[in-house]
């Protein structure tokens, strides 16, 4: 069975799709001794060597892994940093596959982030179409009331733009402020955050805990844990569609 080549190259977590495609352009993607710099070339992973900068890709590049990573609080969610902050690289597991994040949370937010070297699942997990609930601990400053909360379950209104529906489940109030369990579908940039300021309240702390049915269990900060097969089953199957 034929693929795409920058399939390929994703799938192997060499690059993202995009990354790929630039890879390809740029003559650094070699197949069977021959430059290729056309996009949507096919190829057949069974029988075709297919070189990156150099390093030949092998089949068992091609095994899909995933780790559930727990986030610490101030690092960011990318590969590096330009500021010199804490990147959540620091905190990957030792692997001969190249992981990558899949989507982000705010520098000061905490909690889960699924790894993997597989483009297909990080895409099932992102992408809006699919639906995958994310569900975080929020706490924010002042005593909401359930008024305010069922108007911004009904979706919330962020850069000028109405969102999807929420989930949002109130757990107490200790002091001045509120607890809260939020869910989300969709991933706008300091979604949590927006939603409540639009709503009058700020927001003190963002901890997600599960990504579907990825959860961070007994994970302390900067720890991670290998996802069974099982659990990357099921994940693809919660996404598929």
């Amino acid at each position: 069975m034929t693929i795409r080549l920058q399939k390929f190259i994703a799938d192997a977590g060499i690059a993202s799709r995009r990354k790929a495609e630039q890879l390809i352009i740029d003559r650094q993607v070699v197949v069977n001794g021959q430059i290729i710099t056309r996009l949507g070339t096919q190829i057949d992973p069974a029988t075709d060597r297919v070189k990156v900068n150099g390093k030949l890709i092998s089949t068992a590049m091609l095994n899909p892994v995933a780790y559930a990573l727990y986030k610490p609080k101030n690092c960011v969610t990318t590969l590096n940093d330009p500021q010199q902050r804490d990147t959540i690289v620091n905190y990957f597991p030792k692997t001969q596959f190249r992981l990558f994040p899949v989507g982000r949370l705010d520098y000061d937010a905490e909690g889960l982030i699924i790894l993997t070297n597989d483009g297909n699942l990080a895409n099932r997990i992102t992408h809006p179409s699919k639906h995958v609930w994310k569900q975080y601990f929020v706490k924010i400053k002042g005593k909401i009331s359930n008024e305010e909360i069922n108007q911004i379950r009904s979706g919330p209104i962020i850069d000028g733009k109405k969102r999807q529906s929420v989930k949002i489940r109130f757990l107490h109030f200790v002091n001045d402020k509120s607890w809260l369990v939020v869910s989300l579908q969709e991933g706008v940039k300091h979604h949590i955050k927006k939603t409540f300021l639009a709503a009058g309240y700020r927001v003190l702390k963002i901890k997600r805990y599960s990504i579907g049915n990825i959860e961070l269990h007994e994970l302390s900060p900067g720890e991670c844990r290998e996802l069974s097969k099982t659990e990357i089953g099921d994940l693809m199957q919660l996404t598929h569609s």
